[in-house]
């Protein structure tokens, strides 16, 4: 190995180890003796406070304009004891740890005692939000986005994620962030979303019917377009339309292997 190469596969190390806590604690990363233990630990725990701030604040922001009326603001759970219990199982970026900090939020924001009906549908949005864009890239992807030109059966995107809610937060979202007195409504309805997230990280959010919702519960990799069709009720160039829209949207991809 030259020592170029060497130089940097020392500096992946380092940047996994302060992002990685079950790695900071192997055996594999003390035996390199690099650094003092007790200085990487809580430079790391300073950054995952760090990394997990910009994305509460950014999933929750709309619990996060409510908070003068919940009084509970998204970002505080970073200061309390939860947020530590987490930390040496963190792994910054994953989904795993994504879920974990996400589902505190939603905990601790629930406990308030004002009444926002449709509180509960905006704090399952946002977790949503925040656990698909959690989770490795992929950067290179084999299959193509044309269900026409494929072979390939299509196959639902891991992570993706369908929201039946009780309240149409789509119309009430943008007024939230808006000036308001007293907290907007939202029109009491059922509302099915999807979001999805593209192999470079964009985040997307659409509406979605059943028969949608059906394609995207049912593309397993293993069914044809045309088995999908048959058993969503759509005619194959629906389906096709569907498909491709989808995939656009980060929701299904087409893969015929490395």
């Amino acid at each position: 190995m030259s020592a170029a190469a060497g130089d940097r596969a020392l500096h992946d190390r380092v940047i996994r180890a302060l992002a990685d806590a079950p790695y900071r604690a192997s055996p594999e990363w003390r035996a390199l003796d690099l650094a003092d233990a007790d200085r990487v630990e809580r430079y790391a725990r300073f950054l995952a406070r760090h990394f997990y701030y910009e994305r509460i604040v950014h999933f929750f922001k709309y619990s996060r304009a409510l908070a003068r009326v919940t009084g509970r603001r998204p970002e505080a759970v970073l200061a309390g004891p939860a947020f530590d219990a987490l930390l040496p199982q963190a792994v910054l970026g994953s989904r795993a740890t994504a879920r974990a900090v996400a589902r505190l939020v939603v905990d601790h924001v629930t406990g308030t005692a004002a009444s926002i009906p449709y509180l509960r549908d905006l704090l399952r949005y946002e977790e949503a939000m925040m656990v698909v864009e959690a989770g490795p890239r992929v950067w290179r992807e084999s299959g193509t986005p044309d269900p026409e030109a494929s072979p390939a059966p299509p196959q639902t995107v891991e992570g993706t994620v369908l929201l039946e809610l009780a309240y149409d937060l789509p119309a009430v979202l943008p007024r939230l962030l808006e000036p308001w007195t007293e907290p907007p409504a939202a029109p009491q309805r059922p509302t099915r979303l999807l979001v999805a997230r593209s192999p470079y990280g964009r985040v997307a959010v659409a509406r979605s019917d059943a028969r949608v919702a059906a394609v995207v519960e049912l593309a397993d990799g293993k069914r044809t377009v045309a088995e999908l069709a048959a058993r969503t009720g759509l005619d194959v160039g629906e389906l096709e339309a569907a498909l491709r829209d989808l995939v656009e949207l980060g929701a299904v991809r087409f893969s015929t292997g490395s």
